[in-house]
């Protein structure tokens, strides 16, 4: 059941990237864009996202455990050091220059653009330079 659920969130998350043009990188690099050419309609796609979440997070932190698993995976670690602070940085960057994240771009394979294909190989690039670097320390 649990894959299913899985499967299941995912779809509901692609198709919510798709209807709300999140999906699409111009529409993104737009709303970014806040000197030029901006495109407000991202913010509300936002809103609307926070304020399901917050609501369904304080509900989940009073569940004993999920409906389909064992117990929740709640991040354990609550520090802000600098790898995340450069991470976070690094994918801010990638994310204004390109107009994509990982979720977007999945959904967005499908469309066989090279650009699409050339983010995702430098994404899977990205993660195993990663995997290499931080396994070394």
């Amino acid at each position: 059941m649990g894959i299913i659920m899985a499967l299941l969130a995912g779809a509901v998350f692609g198709w919510g990237l798709l209807y709300s043009g999140m999906s699409d990188p111009y529409k993104v690099q737009d709303f970014l864009d806040l000197a030029g050419n901006w495109d407000a309609t991202l913010a509300f796609v936002m809103g609307g996202a926070v304020a399901i979440t917050v609501p369904a997070f304080a509900l989940l932190r009073k569940m004993p455990k999920p409906l389909f698993a064992a117990s929740f995976s709640w991040p354990s670690i609550n520090i802000i050091d600098s790898k995340l602070v450069i991470g976070a940085a690094l994918f801010g960057i990638g994310w204004g220059l390109s107009g994509l994240c990982p979720g977007p771009a999945l959904v967005n394979i499908g469309t066989g653009q090279g650009d699409i294909l050339f983010f995702c190989v430098m994404l899977l690039a990205g993660m195993w330079l990663h995997d290499r670097l931080m396994l070394k320390r």
